[in-house]
C-alpha cells in the first residue's frame, strides 16, 4: 500500500471501537516479546477519549477507504505532557507510522502550550525506548506525583517483571 495517503486527526468517540482494537493488536506484539501471558487487556477506549490531553488517530487508505492504522494518546497531567500510548496495528508496522504520531503529538503538545512530554516504556524493546531516544526523548528521573505515581502502579501491575521500565521526557 505504498501509494496510500496517511491522515492523522484528532480521534472521536465514534473512533473508540478502532482504537481499542489497535491497542488489542499492538499490545499482541508486546505480549510475544516479553512471554507476558497474563498482560493486562487494553482498556476503554472511550476512557481516553475523554481524559485530558488528546488522542491523535493516524488512518491510511484513499479518500473513501481510510482504515484506523495507529493513535497517540498524550495525557495532560501536572501541567505538562505525558505520553501515555503510542499503538500501531502489526500489519502496518515498519512503515514510519509510530514516528509520524509521535511528531503529530509533539507539534500539537507544542501548540497547546505545554514546553516538555515525558513517557515510560521498556528500555530493551527496540520499538520502546531505543525508538522514543531516536525522537528526542532522554531517560529522565521521575519529579512530579503523576510521574511517581506511574511508577507504583507499574510495580503493582508487575510491569518491571518483563524488563527495565524508565521515565523518557524531551523538551518541546
Amino acid at each position: 500500500m505504498a501509494s496510500a495517503s496517511l491522515v492523522i486527526r484528532p480521534a472521536t468517540p465514534d473512533d473508540a471501537v478502532a482504537i481499542h482494537a489497535i491497542e488489542t493488536e499492538a499490545d499482541a506484539l508486546l505480549v510475544d516479546a516479553l512471554g507476558a501471558v497474563d498482560w493486562p487487556p487494553a482498556g476503554e477506549a472511550i476512557e481516553r477519549l475523554t481524559q485530558p490531553g488528546f488522542v491523535l488517530l493516524l488512518e491510511e487508505g484513499g479518500p473513501t477507504d481510510r482504515s484506523p492504522v495507529g493513535f497517540v494518546h498524550v495525557l495532560d497531567a501536572d501541567g505538562h505532557a505525558h505520553l501515555e500510548q503510542l499503538s500501531v496495528v502489526p500489519a502496518a508496522g515498519r512503515r514510519g507510522h509510530g514516528r509520524r504520531l509521535v511528531e503529530a503529538a509533539l507539534e500539537e503538545a507544542r501548540g497547546r502550550g505545554y514546553t516538555r512530554m515525558t513517557l515510560r516504556t521498556y528500555a530493551a524493546i527496540s520499538w520502546n525506548a531505543p525508538f522514543y531516544a531516536t525522537c528526542g526523548f532522554l531517560e529522565s528521573i521521575p519529579e512530579t506525583p503523576f510521574q511517581r505515581q506511574l511508577v507504583h502502579t507499574e510495580a503493582a501491575l508487575g510491569l518491571d517483571r518483563y524488563g527495565r521500565r524508565v521515565q523518557m521526557t524531551v523538551e518541546l
